[in-house]
């Protein structure tokens, strides 16, 4: 069972840890949470659930000022440019156990998401006092950071806290500074489809998507989107796009489109370009997905070709 507002401020009333609690109307946003609580001093706190190209997940929470560039967090982990995106909403509800906007810290209180890595704003130590939603976004709850650390080691977790807006040099003798905080497995989520086994031509046993991902990945120029399905054993995490599913590539569309969108969005691009910022993230977004999604879309119909060569070499015609 998932843990519930009245249950976490319980938990924290039990650890002794001081907190002021402030009833309000369901909140989706910062600016909305500010209206009725930024007028009372403390920092407010912004909140992301985030993903990356093999299903590893992080919340990343931070003062609501602080900048954080998801392609420089992402170089920063180790996972390239663009390897981090917004995670979907049912992977919210099934892994963190809260609805949309109700992401932060106090998400990792569950079981399902011990595999979700938590990056923490440095800025929060320098406050008296910070909000966050109780699991839920109808109340903020006021703490400090020693409240918080006390919190998360009560439920074994080891606070991190990493200056976000930082930009360090990444290279060949300059390895990623956050590395380390990139998830050493990965949830599988219970409503992914699971393809059955079949036999390749050695006789091995082999699942349909990594099967068809495997010859797709020969017949296409390999490029970062694509996993290396013979490195990783067969019941590991899927490929980008499992098999010939059309939804599943519509939603990976989706996601990188998503994620491109809200990186490219924030008060400095706001106040550069003005009227025309929509022209202008528009451009900025096709330019970087033009390669990317002619790259998928070669994956998938590359797939689709194997299934039904493979399914028209195993049908056998009746004799007349």
């Amino acid at each position: 069972m998932a843990f519930s507002k009245d249950q976490l401020l319980d938990r924290l009333k039990e650890l002794q840890i001081e907190f002021s609690q402030y009833e309000h109307p369901v909140v989706l946003t910062v600016e909305a949470q500010a209206k009725y609580v930024g007028n009372l001093g403390g920092a407010l706190s912004k909140n992301l659930f985030l993903k990356d190209k093999k299903h590893r997940y992080y919340v990343v929470s931070a003062l609501a000022d602080t900048k954080v560039d998801l392609k420089v967090l992402s170089q920063r982990l180790g996972l390239g440019k663009g390897g981090l995106r917004m995670a979907a909403e049912e992977a919210l509800v099934e892994i963190l156990k809260v609805p949309l906007g109700c992401v932060t810290p106090f998400a990792v209180v569950n079981e399902s998401a011990r595999h979700v890595s938590l990056l923490l704003d440095h800025g929060f130590k320098t406050q008296e006092y910070c909000f966050f939603h109780p699991l839920s976004n109808d109340m903020s709850i006021s703490l400090n950071a020693h409240g918080l650390d006390k919190f998360l080691k009560s439920i074994g977790r080891d606070p991190s806290y990493v200056d976000l807006e930082a930009n360090p040099p990444v290279g060949k003798d300059q390895p990623p500074d956050l590395a380390a905080f990139v998830p050493s497995d990965a949830p599988i989520l219970s409503d992914l489809p699971v393809k059955a086994p079949t036999q390749d031509s050695t006789g091995k046993h082999v699942s349909a998507a990594s099967n068809s991902a495997a010859v797709a990945a020969k017949a296409v120029k390999p490029s970062g989107n694509v996993q290396n399905v013979k490195e990783k054993p067969v019941n590991t995490v899927q490929p980008s796009i499992p098999a010939a599913d059309a939804g599943n590539f519509v939603e990976e569309l989706l996601d990188r489109a998503s994620a491109l969108l809200l990186s490219e969005i924030s008060e400095d691009s706001i106040k550069q370009h003005s009227g025309q910022l929509g022209a202008e993230v528009a451009n900025n977004i096709k330019k970087c997905l033009r390669e990317d999604l002619k790259n998928l879309a070669t994956i998938f119909k590359n797939t689709a070709y194997t299934e039904g060569f493979y399914a028209g070499t195993r049908y056998q015609p009746k004799r007349l």
